[in-house]
């Protein structure tokens, strides 16, 4: 049975808008967990997809470029004799149990680095390492990637709902925001500067597309494919509403093709027991009953697959060594494994041919439903004020940063900063077409 493995890398834009200000720093920590799936797909030759979201690798190489302003990562090289109290607090949340601001800033600089690498003793060395491993990240995917010692897929640019930047009624079943948000034009081009940023950047065209929180629909999967995507991955539970059947492996261990785009379907559980669960087990027996499961859910017939999808970068911090001696263990035990060829997506496909069974997609995320981003009253609100503002401004570069999915995600909980970030995107908007900034749209006080 083939078996192909999508990790899916994605921060939203942390930049104050108009300018190279990070208000979080969480691209510039979570660079060592690309660094590290990267090495470890490279030494141990385990065929990974990875999918990167442009404006990801933006941000990346604003801190490569030495562009983004980091208070975090000023008080990372900032002499230690002279870091304040309030820059000391920075790093706290890095370095838990420290004592000390010496002792915390060496504790934080350990933290942005993966123990993939010999991490160096001094801090010198320390902030040369993290610098190497920030400047190579970009240029190794392209090397592997060229290479095909990986296979590169995409999301579209800013990761927006997509099959709500399509038109908002798509989330059928939730309470809706009052305005209505139907802008075709928007969805499309968050996929057209998608693969030119790719194309740019890594010389060649992504394999792939990951939709923005594996949202997909018909008008998505029409518009991947005329947009010259090969395939999509998306979530079991769209499957099993879309067929309108129980869930059954029979039906998921084979890619479907929906508006001319091939769709595979990632297993939920195997996804999950990686990203939630596996982090509290002993690593060589979470990677020991990872395989066997696996091969439980295989069959002799050579046509079939089984794709596991999932986040790339958070579960690691839960995992003894951030997850490098499960991942070792996982991918050599897979490759040894017999029955099981560890595969790319589209050598999947490529070898499958072009008979594939016609399906109606109905639309879902890797969640099932929409639920996490519209529906509540706060959430719906954030839809409104982004609705006024793409009637008032047209489809801007900072609006196509608004109708980014994590601002409805965190909206209505406990995190200023993402409500900051998005209402100075739109303010952004109406600043730079000359119109009065609304009320609505500007930072509450408080807010950073």
């Amino acid at each position: 049975m083939r078996v192909a493995i999508l990790w899916h890398f994605h921060q939203p834009v942390y930049r104050r808008a108009g300018s190279f200000s990070y208000i979080l720093p969480w691209v510039n920590y979570h660079v060592k967990n690309y660094h590290q799936m990267l090495s470890l797909a490279e030494e141990t030759g385990y065929p990974c997809t990875f999918n990167v979201v442009p404006c990801l690798i933006e941000q990346i190489l604003d801190y490569a470029e030495g562009r983004a302003v980091d208070p975090v990562q000023a008080a990372l090289e900032k002499d230690p004799a002279g870091l304040t109290e309030s820059e000391t607090a920075l790093l706290r949340p890095f370095a838990p149990g420290e004592c000390g601001p010496a002792e915390v800033q060496a504790g934080a600089l350990k933290a942005f680095l993966s123990p993939v690498d010999d991490v160096p003793k001094t801090r010198d060395a320390c902030l040369e390492k993290q610098k190497d491993v920030l400047g190579g990240l970009v240029p190794e995917l392209a090397r592997l990637g060229r290479a095909r010692r990986i296979e590169l897929t995409a999301s579209p640019y800013y990761h927006p709902l997509t099959p709500l930047i399509f038109d908002l009624r798509t989330a059928f079943g939730h309470i809706l925001p009052r305005e209505s948000f139907h802008y075709p034009g928007d969805a499309l081009l968050h996929l057209e500067k998608a693969v030119s940023f790719f194309e740019g950047i890594f010389g060649f065209r992504p394999a792939g597309l990951w939709p923005s929180e594996g949202a997909v629909s018909p008008d998505v999967t029409r518009a991947a494919a005329g947009t010259g995507f090969r395939f999509a991955v998306t979530d079991e539970n769209v499957l099993w509403k879309s067929l309108g059947v129980s869930p059954n492996l029979d039906h998921l261990r084979t890619p479907y093709r929906s508006e001319g785009l091939p769709v595979f379907f990632r297993d939920r559980l195997l996804s999950d027991l990686i990203g939630f669960e596996y982090g509290r087990w002993d690593p060589v027996e979470a990677a020991a009953d990872l395989v066997r499961r696996i091969k439980e859910r295989g069959t002799s017939r050579p046509d079939d697959s089984l794709v596991l999808a999932l986040d790339g970068e958070n579960p690691w911090e839960t995992y003894a060594d951030n997850g490098v001696p499960f991942l070792r263990e996982f991918f050599v035990r897979m490759l040894r494994a017999e029955g099981l060829q560890p595969s790319f997506l589209g050598d999947i496909l490529h070898d499958r041919g072009n008979d594939l069974k016609e399906i109606d997609l109905v639309p879902g995320t890797w969640l099932g439903s929409f639920a996490k981003w519209i529906g509540d009253e706060a959430k719906n609100e954030g839809w409104n004020m982004l609705s006024r503002a793409r009637r008032d401004c047209g489809p801007v570069e900072e609006i196509l940063i608004a109708e980014g999915s994590d601002w409805f995600w965190w909206r209505g909980e406990d995190h200023p900063e993402f409500e900051a970030l998005f209402r100075g995107h739109l303010a952004s908007a109406y600043a730079g077409r000359g119109l009065p900034v609304p009320r609505e749209c500007r930072p509450a006080e408080g807010l950073p």
